[in-house]
């Protein structure tokens, strides 16, 4: 096989950086020599626009720079050439130290400490064990697994829901329709993690919080949503804190990003926000995983972290 170029097409970031380390071993261009060039052989994409790829002839593989390949799949002129998601180490690292850090600060009265120290309250209020506390993960895929192993560590009681069967050692799994309210009722504290498809659209609704376990150690049922921002309603989630359905929230993603400065999540006191930084790509770390997938590809070998397109995933 003949190495060809790649388009770098990416929307939202500059992407000098990734251009820079990908020409370390290969040609890379921003924009495709017409919309059949037959030059190019593999694509790296974030919110590619519409049609890009459709017309080239010769390409192999595109690759997406962010765990969420929701971006690549929403256009259907996508050609059937393998879609190859992120998967790395620093990736995985990143989201399990958001996950846990956002975990333990409900656990261990963040908000609440914060706003003593405003008004300057000495005050300590009752505080449960970890063993106390059930953690309920939405999506037991590389991320979801990586953070409930690091939960269970600590003590934590750690329950498990994905769209079809998987197992974990320690963890109380629970899948599809069928095992969703189960779920809801034995947790706690929310964590997201569900890749973005039909399926799931909207799946973080006043209905599913309205499910939460609320009589439980930490006063209330918590909600960390770290995966897709339109996984959730916004808007359900305000009426959800607003009513006592939720004692707190961290949100790192939103329906609308950036997050209008317009939205009551900016300054409602019972929310932590993060600008979708809680695991952000670093190219450094993936480029060379992109190269040697593209090297191995050529040489016969097969792609390692395809999509299914069927699942969305």
């Amino acid at each position: 096989m003949e190495k060809g170029r790649i388009l770098l097409a990416v929307t939202g970031f500059h992407p000098q950086r990734w251009r820079e380390l990908l020409s370390a071993e290969r040609e890379v261009v921003l924009e495709p020599d017409g919309a059949s060039d037959p030059s190019i052989t593999y694509a790296v994409v974030w919110k590619q626009r519409p049609n890009l790829l459709s017309s080239l002839p010769n390409l192999r593989a595109v690759f997406s720079i962010g765990a969420g390949v929701d971006h690549i799949l929403a256009d259907p002129t996508v050609p059937d050439v393998p879609i190859v998601k992120v998967v790395a180490d620093n990736l995985t690292q990143y989201m399990t130290e958001y996950v846990v850090w956002r975990v333990l600060d409900h656990h261990r009265q963040g908000m609440l400490y914060r706003s003593q120290q405003k008004r300057k309250i000495w005050h300590e209020p009752p505080q449960r064990p970890a063993g106390d506390i059930s953690v309920g993960i939405m999506g037991l895929g590389t991320l979801g697994r990586a953070a409930a192993s690091v939960l269970l560590s600590l003590g934590f009681a750690v329950n498990g829901w994905s769209r079809s069967e998987r197992t974990m050692e320690g963890v109380s799994t629970y899948a599809g329709e069928a095992g969703l309210i189960p779920f809801l009722n034995a947790t706690d504290i929310l964590v997201v993690l569900l890749p973005l498809t039909p399926q799931t659209q909207g799946i973080i609704n006043y209905g599913v919080l309205k499910e939460l376990r609320k009589r439980n150690g930490l006063g209330g049922s918590v909600l960390i949503n770290a995966g897709r921002g339109r996984l959730q309603k916004d808007a359900d989630i305000v009426r959800a804190l607003d009513d006592g359905t939720l004692k707190e929230a961290s949100l790192d993603v939103f329906e609308v990003e950036p997050l209008p400065k317009t939205s009551p999540l900016w300054s409602h006191p019972k929310v932590f926000v993060t600008p979708h930084a809680a695991a952000t790509s670093d190219p450094v770390h993936l480029v060379p995983i992109m190269l040697r997938q593209m090297a191995a590809f050529e040489r016969g070998e097969k792609l390692e972290n395809l999509v299914n397109r069927d699942a969305g995933y």
